[in-house]
């Protein structure tokens, strides 16, 4: 059975989460005056209230306040769970029927929106511990099972599984592994390509390695006419020699690094 909390707890706990999660977070008192994301966070915890208790109007009204102040919309219906944190937060929306665990963060930029116009469920879960990267977009009844991450500028439209990594337009898995450790698998999501702003020092280039890629595999079939060649001379062929530029992968490499110089 769920641990049931107060709304005052909440709070306390939605300002004291920062301090895990944004290395710029100095004191309570700044966090509290100065984060945009932990004061939206505050009045939705003041605006779901009123919204669970049938004070409809007043709820939106406090909603629309919040969303002046901090540049956060976030609708009075949605459920919230405890220790969430929105970090910048400029331009999050998050839609009336979207549900949200413990432990999630989103940056700036993203929308949990819908894809219908009809009534009922329309917008996505969170599980426990997700991280959704600045610009994503999650869209439609969909559920990011518990740990998943989204990076950055990603369009979600499917369920993505517990602990699974997802990036692109659309949205892509990039880690498929659940077998390893907590710790390897963020390792391994980090060097795959998540990363909240999207930009990283280990973010794999998808055109140079299918650069590479091609270069490895057209050097395997070089290696293979070769000893193709050395049997029909030994069979006593002839073919006309012909000779070939060898192909390097360090002069790939070379002219990446001179790029960026440049």
């Amino acid at each position: 059975m769920a641990e049931k909390v107060t709304l005052w707890q909440q709070m306390k706990e939605d300002v004291l989460c920062v301090f895990d999660r944004d290395p710029a977070a100095r004191n309570v008192f700044e966090i509290i005056t100065t984060s945009p994301g932990v004061q939206a966070i505050q009045w939705h915890r003041l605006s779901h209230w009123l919204w669970s208790h049938n004070l409809k109007w007043l709820a939106r009204f406090s909603s629309t306040i919040s969303r002046w102040l901090t540049g956060i919309e976030i609708h009075p219906a949605v459920k919230i769970g405890r220790r969430f944190f929105i970090d910048h937060g400029m331009g999050v929306v998050i839609g009336e029927t979207a549900e949200i665990g413990d432990d999630c963060t989103l940056y700036h930029g993203v929308t949990l929106g819908g894809t219908s116009w009809k009534e009922g469920k329309r917008h996505p879960t969170l599980a426990n511990n997700v991280v959704v990267g600045a610009g994503a977009k999650v869209l439609g009844p969909i559920c990011l099972h518990e740990g998943a991450r989204i990076g950055s500028n990603a369009v979600v439209v499917k369920d993505v599984v517990a602990g699974d990594t997802v990036i692109g337009v659309p949205g892509r898995i990039v880690r498929t592994d659940l077998t390893e450790d907590k710790k390897q698998q963020q390792k391994l999501a980090e060097a795959v390509g998540f990363d909240a702003y999207g930009t990283s020092s280990e973010t794999l280039d998808p055109v140079a390695t299918a650069i590479h890629g091609l270069i490895e595999h057209i050097q395997v079939l070089d290696k293979r006419l070769d000893m193709m060649t050395d049997t029909i001379h030994q069979l006593g062929g002839q073919l006309a020699d012909v000779e070939m530029p060898e192909l390097k992968q360090c002069d790939l490499q070379q002219q990446e690094s001179s790029d960026k110089v440049d």
